[in-house]
């Protein structure tokens, strides 16, 4: 077991035992600066190499990551080998694999074409897989001071320069792979004291020459025309490479607190207010819709029920006003005898309402955290390992979720209940990123999860999330039942044929659309943050399109359960979910078109890699927007079954 991975174990479990409060075990806000003196050293580590968009057609070829030291691509190591820096547990699960590296740094120190290492030799396989990840446009990662060694880009919009993190391999000159095996690494310092400096921008301006082997290893000087010889690699025969790197230091007037503010870069601001105006204005109409039913139609309805059944027992055994009351009571009002009835499969339901809950508490409250600024982006995978942690927690919700949802659908095996509810989603999740975490593992990625972490998560899992799981359930059993306002008939009523869009798939279609309508900007962003190794940090823009979203979510649902009942049908329970469950269908299918748009595969492993984890988001987005749905059509039917009489 890597120390790593029992750091993270270790510290997680005593956040979560010791810790007063949720809001407090997971993460201190702020990193405190590291001061350098004047020609002290400044550690530079090494990350793994990561695919980035091609030159030729700038589409994402591969989504396998490797470790910086893989046998292959022959980069100098420090003398006695490698080492491992401590990760956190959400770093490890998002591939970074941090090591140290061979280039000395000195603060304040320039230093020019110094060599690393001498006549590294690629053979002819080698050459031919280096080469093809130059074609694939991979990147390398360095990390100085916890900031990412990147390169200078310009927004083609607005011709702002900004950071982008990462740099390449190589690159493709006349169809032809060149690999980098020199670096110019400029380093922004910033004077905060006498003889006092902090790192506050690292850029990387790598390029490829031949003669870099000439070179005094002592004395490095560059000689003249040094550019003009590119390293190809030969697939025919052996290959020598000698990697070296210049260093330069400039004074900046950037501060160590705004230092990430040049990485964190807004492509076309505009399009991100345009999706809010746009789901603000959909919001807006469905809210007004929804407003109209509830305040005309079904005050109306409620009115004309109530006088009905006043009628009927101020008649004194008439039977002209009951017969009339009969004749004119229709609606949602004739099927309150059946519309408490439990619906099919009650347990498979509670438990994914269960685990619905639990992702919804999850995702707003990380997603809050983020918008607070307690996740910053220099506490590498702090956002995985606040997702992991808050799930654990509010295991506790989905297990009281799950039973008093069974519970007031009379369900009776609870101990079923409480046995499945904490494994069901979670055991699932861990199915599919276990199977797919061999596909990885096959092609010797460095993404690939090691089996120690994936060994800690099923610990955290057993150890932690069931018992609490179990304690929610429990607490929720023993809570008094949800009455129902109607009693429930013997016999069910029988229901006409729905027909239009009132029939499942058709209103599905329907209603699924509006809050995937809601998201779908943040969502391409955020798929552009996972597969590009992008750092997503728009959280203000998400909080809001997820308010949205709810919203949205819960007003189109009951919109449909309405109409639903209008038509004399009472099988809500299943709809309900489902209807605001099927934005999951879009999401998926802006997957595939994001496939076709921005990506090409160049093998097939690459395509299930992806279309497996899409489809485990779009699973996890069913069952969260479902739970949404269903919830806002049970208060909707308990509030308006309570507000009618009946015998």
């Amino acid at each position: 077991m890597r120390l790593s991975d029992l750091y993270s174990f270790g510290a997680i479990l005593s956040t979560l035992l010791l810790a007063p409060s949720p809001s407090f075990a997971f993460y201190v806000p702020g990193l405190a600066p590291t001061s350098y003196k004047e020609n002290d050293l400044v550690p530079l580590y090494v990350n793994h190499l990561t695919p980035a968009d091609s030159q030729q057609d700038r589409k994402l070829r591969s989504v396998f990551s490797f470790d910086y030291y893989h046998p292959p691509f022959h980069f100098c190591q420090p003398q006695g080998g490698p080492k491992d820096i401590r990760e956190s547990l959400g770093s490890i699960l998002f591939g970074d694999r941090i090591q140290t590296s061979p280039f000395i740094l000195h603060m304040k120190n320039n230093q020019s074409c110094k060599s690393v290492c001498r006549e590294q030799t690629f053979t002819p396989r080698e050459a031919v897989f280096v080469n093809k990840k130059i074609y694939q446009g991979y990147n390398l990662n360095w990390l100085i001071d916890g900031l990412p060694a990147a390169q200078l880009l310009k927004d083609p919009d607005s011709d702002q320069p900004f950071y982008s993190p990462g740099f390449a391999l190589g690159y493709v000159s006349e169809n032809q792979p060149v690999l980098n095996n020199h670096y110019d690494i400029v380093i922004d310092y910033h004077q905060a004291g006498p003889n006092n400096y902090r790192v506050v921008g690292v850029l990387v301006d790598p390029y490829s020459t031949r003669d870099s082997k000439f070179l005094d290893v002592d004395h490095g000087q560059c000689p003249d025309e040094f550019q003009n010889n590119p390293v190809v690699l030969s697939e025919e025969k052996d290959t020598t490479v000698t990697y070296t790197y210049s260093v330069f230091w400039i004074e900046s007037d950037t501060s160590f607190a705004t230092r990430w503010d040049k990485y964190l870069h807004v492509y076309d601001p505009k399009i991100h207010w345009f999706s809010l105006v746009n789901s603000a204005v959909i919001v807006t109409f469905l809210i007004g819709m929804v407003s109209t039913i509830l305040i005309r139609t079904l005050r109306k309805d409620i009115a004309r029920y109530n006088r009905l059944d006043q009628l009927a027992l101020d008649d004194f055994g008439g039977t002209s006003a009951v017969e009339d009351g009969v004749q004119e009571d229709s609606g949602w009002k004739l099927v309150h005898g059946d519309v408490f009835r439990p619906p099919k499969n009650p347990l498979f339901l509670s438990i994914m309402i269960g685990n619905g809950a639990q992702l919804f508490m999850m995702a707003g409250l990380t997603i809050a955290f983020a918008l607070l600024g307690l996740l910053s982006p220099s506490a590498r995978g702090s956002l995985a390992s606040t997702m992991v942690i808050l799930y654990t927690v509010f295991s506790f919700v989905g297990g009281y979720v799950s039973s008093r949802i069974y519970k007031f659908f009379h369900g009776e095996a609870w101990k079923r209940s409480f046995a499945i509810t904490p494994v069901a989603l979670p055991g699932l999740v861990f199915a599919v990123f276990f199977l797919l975490n061999l596909f990885v593992w096959a092609r010797g990625s460095s993404g690939a999860v090691p089996f120690t972490t994936m060994l800690i998560i099923v610990l955290i899992w057993f150890i932690i999330s069931v018992p609490l799981s179990l304690a929610g359930s429990w607490i929720g059993f023993k809570q008094p039942v949800v009455n129902a306002p109607c009693r429930t008939n013997q016999i069910p009523r029988q229901i006409p044929p729905s027909g239009g869009y009132l029939r499942p798939l058709p209103s599905m279609a329907l209603a699924g659309v509006l809050p995937f309508g809601a998201i779908f900007v943040e969502l391409y962003f955020i798929m552009n943050s996972l597969w590009f190794s992008k750092v997503y940090y728009m959280f203000g823009f998400l909080f809001i399109c997820y308010g949205l979203m709810i919203m949205t979510c819960a007003a189109v649902t009951v919109l449909m359960i309405y109409f639903l009942l209008c038509a004399e049908n009472y099988h809500w329970q299943w709809r309900s979910f489902c209807t605001a469950g099927a934005s999951a269908a879009y999401v998926f299918a802006s997957a595939l078109l994001y496939w076709i748009k921005d990506l090409s595969f160049g093998s097939w492993t690459s395509g299930v890699l992806y279309l497996g984890y899409s489809a485990l988001i779009s699973i996890l987005f069913f069952v969260l927007t479902g739970t949404i749905g269903f919830f806002a059509s049970w208060l909707f039917i308990l509030k308006i079954y309570k507000s009618i009489k009946v015998d």
